[in-house]
């Protein structure tokens, strides 16, 4: 009976080791019960580097207190609260988050920069941008990109009259 009762154990991340094909985790659990090497399994897809004081639940394989396994983490200190049922959320302990937001809203919050690497990015609606844009390339839209309009403005003229300045770059 006491064997079955300690498959399953509440823990504590100490330390991790993210360089390994299965995440290796430091833990604590009982009574400052230690173990160096727990393989972390987490979702396909979905990786994390917990920090040190997040919580776990860690399996005795086969009874064995000697093969643990973290199964599930989480970070009461930094876990994003108060969502609605059905939300879901990805975040981090410094605040930044994707938030999957009722109504078919989805939210996101970078403290210092979002980048997207792709070759194209599109968007099928209207796009509404609070602030400055900046390209380093050509912008064009139905009617031509806006070289084509400066070459045009740089190159006109109203009768005898010389061409506009100051010119536009």
């Amino acid at each position: 009976m006491s064997k079955v009762r300690l498959m399953i154990s509440r823990a504590v991340i100490r330390l991790v080791d993210d360089a390994l094909k299965v995440q290796g985790n430091q833990v604590t659990m009982l009574d400052d019960e230690a173990r160096a090497s727990v393989e972390r399994f987490q979702e396909y897809g979905f990786t994390s580097v917990p920090r040190d004081g997040a919580e776990a639940i860690a399996v005795a394989v086969g009874g064995s207190r000697s093969h643990m396994v973290v199964v599930a983490t989480d970070d009461r200190r930094y876990r994003k609260r108060d969502l609605k049922p059905g939300e879901v959320a990805l975040y981090t302990d410094e605040g930044d988050y994707v938030l999957l937001k009722r109504g078919r809203i989805v939210e996101v919050k970078a403290g210092t920069r979002l980048r997207v690497d792709a070759p194209e990015a599109e968007f099928l609606g209207n796009l509404h941008v609070n602030g400055q844009i900046t390209c380093d390339g050509d912008v064009s839209d139905k009617n031509g990109s806006m070289q084509e309009q400066r070459e045009t403005y740089n190159q006109h003229t109203h009768g005898a009259t010389p061409q506009p300045l100051p010119r536009m770059t």
